[in-house]
């Protein structure tokens, strides 16, 4: 055979594979999570962002499966319609009660989860963070001393406050309970105000501090609290309240300061879990990681209508300032 005869060949011979390969669609991940905030969110944007840029596209390689929640109690079956849909990763977000149902859903299927209101340890969920050795791994948020520290940033913030409304609700007890020990032992009057109903009743929240107008209220690290921010905020404003929140969405909304994690940042950071699973990696191996940077929002806009002059040592360190 003259060279350029082989030459042909094997030129031909190398695109047969290209092209059955080409014939066949990649494999579909689905993966799948239920919680009370809207998918049109931009936490939601956040995941499937980064999940774009990890090389998913979704109705191509990757499909996202989200049913939103209207309480804790739609969890267990939100999360067994999930079980229908035959995924291959579950997330779960923020609270011990959605991964409680996602366990009993998923059997033994993979489990992200963003354990933003409870420790997955001390609940015993994995046998260590390093090591978890089940089906779940995912991001851990110690909560508890961020509520502390909340504490700390309101009495900087207002050295004059007697009282400190706390609002919790089912999933945050123990960061309401975290917050009343330290404000105790920095001279605050804790108040723990449980936040009940569907939806929540955020007026008769309010009408446990009717007795202590312009006292501070802290509110929670919950995905409902979260949900009904545009909500909330207006209410704490008429009341001339000033509220100290976990997340800087809330002083967007009309908070006066925020302490806490980016949760568009921890979003992304499942996306990557999610693909090292997807590609082998065993959920039990994948350590569980904890965001090691917080920021710290102010509203001085909020401040100014509360009439509030925040010391310039805190707006100094803010890493964010609304005007």
């Amino acid at each position: 055979m003259r060279r350029r005869d082989l030459l042909a060949a094997l030129a031909a011979a190398a695109l047969v594979p290209t092209r059955l390969t080409a014939q066949v669609p990649p494999k579909m991940l689905r993966v799948g999570w239920a919680g009370p905030v809207p998918s049109t969110s931009p936490f939601h944007g956040a995941f499937r962002k980064r999940m774009a840029e990890l090389g998913y596209e979704e109705g191509k390689n990757f499909i996202f499966e989200f049913l939103q929640v209207k309480s804790n109690e739609e969890y267990p079956s939100a999360y067994a319609e999930l079980a229908r849909r035959k995924l291959d990763i579950f997330m779960t977000p923020s609270s011990e009660l959605a991964l409680r149902a996602a366990l009993a859903a998923a059997g033994t299927l993979p489990i992200v989860m963003l354990a933003v209101d409870f420790d997955p340890f001390e609940k015993g969920y994995v046998a260590s963070l390093a090591r978890p050795g089940g089906n779940v791994t995912g991001l851990f948020v110690r909560q508890l001393e961020l509520a502390a520290k909340r504490v700390e940033l309101t009495r900087e913030a207002l050295p004059k406050a007697r009282i400190l409304g706390f609002w919790w609700d089912a999933v945050s007890h123990g960061q309401a309970e975290a917050a009343a020990a330290a404000a105790r032992s920095l001279g605050f009057e804790p108040r723990l105000i449980e936040v009940t109903g569907e939806p929540a009743d955020y007026a008769e929240a309010l009408r446990h501090m009717a007795d202590a107008p312009g006292e501070p209220v802290t509110i929670g690290a919950s995905a409902v609290f979260m949900r009904d921010r545009a909500a909330i905020l207006p209410l704490l404003l008429a009341r001339r309240t000033p509220a100290i929140a976990p997340f800087r969405e809330f002083v967007e909304a009309g908070a006066l300061m925020s302490y806490g994690i980016s949760l568009v940042g921890l979003f992304r950071d499942a996306a990557d879990y999610v693909d090292r699973i997807a590609k082998g990696a065993k959920p039990a191996e994948l350590p569980i990681a904890q965001p090691t940077h917080f920021d710290m929002a102010l509203n001085l806009k909020a401040a100014e209508s509360l009439g509030i002059s925040l010391p310039p040592s805190l707006t100094a360190r803010a890493d964010e300032v609304i005007e």
